[in-house]
């Protein structure tokens, strides 16, 4: 497991150069930890794969868990991307899609996936303020494909129990207690199950 991370505030990038030199530390630690897991990457080799300094990238992610969870939201940016919209006639049916593209994304580099997802339950959101970030980006997404522009207490329970199981999900399949086929088949049960329930289903007239 990464260990706790750092209490300091993760510098953000002001200028074009600084965007561009933290873009190349999140890709040369998707390739590393693509390659080797969070174990085997070593923030020295980051740096120097990256071609910056390691003060540099200690500035951007004071730790692992930073580096590894900002990783994470990367795919979760794309995921919530408006050019990259699953268009279904059923709401329930975009987020279950939705939901699957971004898993099969993740388990296509298995190490990579185990990676960012142990950083991300190991981030707090006090000093990882990518986790927060992170969490809001995939509700907005839920939220917005289901149509949901003033969701109900109820309805915002619903969509943190279905990213709890969606999560749930991908940790069972990286740990071969679940198939890639039987991860598809619960995502789309869980959508439907829990997704049913939500104050604009059809028959339903609030919560």
């Amino acid at each position: 497991m990464p260990r706790r991370p750092d209490v300091r505030a993760a510098a953000q990038p002001q200028s074009p150069g600084q965007r561009a030199r933290r873009d190349r530390i999140l890709r040369a630690a998707a390739d590393l930890g693509a390659q080797h897991g969070l174990d085997g990457v070593q923030m020295q080799d980051v740096a120097k794969d990256a071609g910056v300094a390691l003060a540099t990238l200690y500035r951007y992610f004071p730790s692992k868990t930073h580096l590894f969870t900002a990783v994470m939201g990367e795919q979760v940016d794309r995921m919530h991307d408006p050019r990259q919209r699953i268009q279904r006639a059923d709401p329930v049916d975009a987020v279950a899609e939705t939901l699957l593209r971004a898993t099969r994304s993740l388990l296509h580099t298995p190490r990579l996936a185990s990676a960012v997802m142990q950083s991300n339950y190991a981030a707090h959101s006090a000093t990882v303020v990518e986790a927060a970030r992170i969490e809001a980006r995939v509700r907005e997404t839920v939220l917005d494909l289901l149509g949901l522009d003033t969701p109900t207490d109820n309805d915002e329970r619903l969509v943190r129990l279905l990213l709890k199981c969606w999560h749930g999900v991908i940790v069972a399949t990286l740990n071969k207690h679940t198939t890639r086929a039987e991860a598809d088949t619960e995502i789309r049960l869980a959508c439907q199950v829990l997704l049913s329930a939500r104050s604009n289903a059809p028959g339903r007239t609030g919560v």
